[in-house]
Order: C-alpha cells, then sequence, then structure tokens
C-alpha cells in the first residue's frame, strides 16, 4: 500500500513540477497558484515556483525513500515524512481559503490527495 501511495505522490508531485516549471516560465494559469491573483506571475512568484520544483524534488525523493523505492535511507524519513503531510495538510487548508476559485477547486483536491498519499506512506 505504501509504495503505491509513493507513486501517486510522485506522479502527481511531478505534474506539479511542470505546471511550476510553465508558471515560472510565465504561463497565463496564475489564476491557479499563489492566491490566484495574477494571470502571469510577477518575477517573484515566477522566481518562487521555479524554487518550489526543487522541494517537490526533495518531497518526492523523501516519500519514495520511504517507501523504499528508492535507495534513501535513514531513521529521518518517517519524520520528514510526516512534516511533508502535515505541511500538505497546511496546504490543503490555504487553498480551500483561497480567494481564488479556480486555485480552490483544482488545487485543494490535489493537495489533499498529496497529503494523503504522504500519510499512507508515513504510516507505512
Amino acid at each position: 500500500m505504501a509504495a503505491t501511495a509513493a507513486v501517486i505522490f510522485s506522479a502527481l508531485i511531478i505534474g506539479l513540477a511542470l505546471f511550476q516549471a510553465n508558471l515560472a516560465a510565465g504561463a497565463p494559469w496564475g489564476r491557479l497558484a499563489w492566491g490566484g491573483q495574477y494571470l502571469r506571475l510577477p518575477l517573484g512568484l515566477r522566481i518562487g515556483s521555479a524554487v518550489s520544483i526543487l522541494i517537490y524534488a526533495g518531497f518526492a525523493a523523501i516519500v519514495l525513500g520511504k517507501a523504499g523505492l528508492v535507495a534513501l535511507t535513514g531513521d529521518w524519513l518517517g519524520t520528514a515524512t510526516w512534516v511533508i503531510a502535515a505541511l500538505l495538510a497546511v496546504g490543503t487548508v490555504m487553498n480551500a481559503i483561497s480567494r481564488s476559485m479556480p486555485e480552490r477547486l483544482v488545487m485543494t483536491p490535489v493537495a489533499a490527495v498529496l497529503c494523503g498519499a504522504a500519510v499512507i506512506v508515513a504510516l507505512g
């Protein structure tokens, strides 16, 4: 179960990384991210989108490591996976209360599924 959840987590996080890469490149999808204030993100938020890709890569490595699917080991993986789950729980709430209807409708379920997958991996 943990391995399946880790694969689902990774697939979604890769999708989000691609989405953030497009935002960083100037795609007009800003209504779905960063509070939905902008159609095209200003430079500061584009940089934030680029940085988020690195964070997502770290999250994926940790979750995959905890599930035993990549060669990443250590007692810290369990704690780190719980931290990721907690951050995603906060992210789910933040997306749910966004002023942007598109962000609420699209990103809230994505964040919730990511959070659930991380919890399953953490418990596994």
